[in-house]
């Protein structure tokens, strides 16, 4: 019982700092930032701060690499055969509805580390492992050389948009819910973009 409250004060601990980082960063920038910054916004003392982090940097690192790993939770039941076979016109591909799920449990420190004042390296991270956990897995199902297009640059292509639609949805306030916004991706992904248009057979 005494380890599980401890285990509790630790979680809460460390979110504390976490939403101090974001509200922080939004606030000034991730550089601008201090430990004494962090510490009196989450109201703790400098030494719990460093009980569990090195520094501002090791606090991102670890908030970010937290984010990474929940997304990879996400992906381990993900079957690229069910991808290939989903039409994806009126209902969303489960996958993606869990992963905007997961985006919107964390908005606040997605929008801010995906934003202005972020981390760029962040949006590097998280477009990798959209590229080696979800089409890499795709695109090794396929023959690739019946393929209109180099799979590379088809890669790139999609996981910079996946990216992009994240972003606009988390900078423009969340109106529409993860079940909307994963129809919406499913759409774009598997139709293509001519054919949400409007624009197929015209």
């Amino acid at each position: 019982m005494t380890e599980r409250l401890s285990d509790r004060r630790i979680i809460r601990t460390k979110r504390m700092i976490r939403d101090a980082l974001t509200e922080l960063m939004e606030k000034k920038g991730f550089e601008a930032i201090t430990v004494r910054d962090l510490t009196e916004t989450a109201d703790i003392n400098r030494g719990t701060f460093y009980l569990h982090y090195r520094d501002k940097y090791d606090l991102l690192e670890q908030c970010e690499d937290e984010i990474i790993n929940g997304i990879k939770q996400l992906t381990h039941n993900f079957n690229p055969k069910d991808a290939l076979t989903f039409d994806g016109q009126q209902e969303p591909f489960p996958f993606i509805v869990y992963l905007f799920e997961y985006l919107h449990e964390n908005a606040s420190f997605m929008k801010v580390v995906l934003g202005p004042n972020g981390d760029a390296a962040f949006q590097v991270k998280l477009k990798e492992l959209i590229k080696g956990t979800f089409f890499q897995k795709i695109i090794t199902s396929l023959k690739q050389e019946e393929m209109l297009v180099p799979v590379d640059f088809l890669i790139a292509y999609v996981s910079s948009a996946h990216l992009g639609v994240i972003q606009h949805w988390l900078e423009s306030g969340m109106e529409k819910s993860p079940q909307e916004m994963a129809l919406i991706l499913s759409r774009i992904t598997l139709l293509g973009p001519r054919q949400v248009t409007g624009l197929n057979g015209k």
